[in-house]
């Protein structure tokens, strides 16, 4: 891990971020930082200087009260909240910038519940961040990591270089053991490329279903779009995404469990599917395809669809023709 990109690239959810001791309490301790990663685990960031004595023994028993009382008492509405509020005060919004924020497989609201699940779990990360990392820290530290599972447990030494008027700092990681680094190897999150995402889903449904899959992605590829490729650990995706003056368009991905989803949800971030009677106008015309059925209230969403539909070659036919259309109203916006 380089936890300097780490840091840079997870959206601080909170500076001095209250944590209560009982439900529904008033917090009782403060942490020093409050991350989110991409796979939605919450990370724990206390810093110390080297001359505070508390960073020898003292600031694990109290990282360990706070990870004990956030996966009991935490609510996600608080972080959640939080996170919305530290967006405001950059005059950001929180919805959008958590989308680009995220990997291609999964939404705001399916981060939000796997956070959830994942603090309940007991899947956190506590750091501890200083420009030197005592010896008896460092050893406290790789002994936890080795033990806790699925918590992680790591250490942050940054270091400051002076010299001919510049200023370096340089981050070393401190408690990924080879032992601890195999006990959490196995939920990491994949790339996927066009290959192993066909040999999945031939494996997972078929030769027949690649072949609908195939001709979507060809279909996707004839009109010049964008392919961003998802990092889910067990099931892989590919969404199509029509640049169109600078600004990205989703409007489907193919799952290698068999389904096709619709991106209402990113859709109405941009002209003009973000009127919902234009979103209302391509449901219509998806519904009126044989073998799809979306409700109305899904226009917010990401409905999803079965690859078996396109047997009938004229379904899959209506459908690519009906992705045109929403092409051209773009175009038309």
């Amino acid at each position: 891990m380089n936890i300097g990109n780490y840091l840079s690239n997870s959206p601080l959810v909170s500076r001095e971020a209250s944590l209560p001791s009982e439900e529904d309490g008033e917090g009782r301790w403060s942490v020093d930082h409050l991350f989110l990663d991409q796979d939605a685990i919450p990370t724990l960031v206390e810093v110390k200087r080297s001359t505070d004595t508390r960073i020898r023994r003292e600031v694990v028993g109290q990282m360990l009260d706070y990870a004990a009382n956030a996966v009991v008492y935490w609510p996600i509405e608080s972080i959640r909240a939080k996170f919305e509020a530290s967006c405001k005060d950059k005059g950001i919004e929180p919805e959008p910038a958590l989308s680009e924020f995220l990997s291609d497989d999964i939404n705001p609201e399916q981060f939000w519940q796997k956070t959830k699940t994942n603090l309940q779990a007991g899947k956190i990360r506590m750091v501890f961040v200083a420009d030197d990392i005592p010896t008896e820290l460092r050893r406290v530290v790789e002994f936890l990591n080795e033990q806790m599972d699925p918590a992680e447990v790591l250490a942050v030494e940054i270091r400051q270089y002076i010299g001919r008027s510049l200023k370096i700092l340089v981050p070393r990681v401190m408690g990924l053991t080879a032992e601890a680094e195999k006990k959490k190897s196995s939920g990491l999150s994949k790339q996927w490329d066009k290959s192993s995402f066909f040999q999945d889903l031939r494996a997972k449904r078929g030769a027949e279903e690649a072949r609908f899959a195939c001709k979507i992605f060809e279909w996707a590829e004839t009109r010049n779009f964008r392919i961003w490729w998802g990092k889910g650990s067990r099931d892989g995706s590919f969404f199509t995404m029509f640049d169109y003056r600078g600004v990205p368009h989703y409007l489907i991905a193919v799952w290698t469990y068999g389904k096709v989803e619709i991106q209402f949800q990113m859709m109405k971030m941009q002209s003009p599917f973000d009127n919902e009677s234009k979103r209302l106008e391509l449901l219509r015309r998806l519904n009126e395809i044989p073998g799809i059925a979306i409700s109305p209230e899904a226009i917010s969403k990401r409905p999803n669809i079965p690859l078996t539909i396109f047997k009938n070659e004229d379904v899959l036919k209506k459908f690519l023709e009906t992705l045109d259309w929403a092409i051209q109203e773009i175009k038309s916006s």
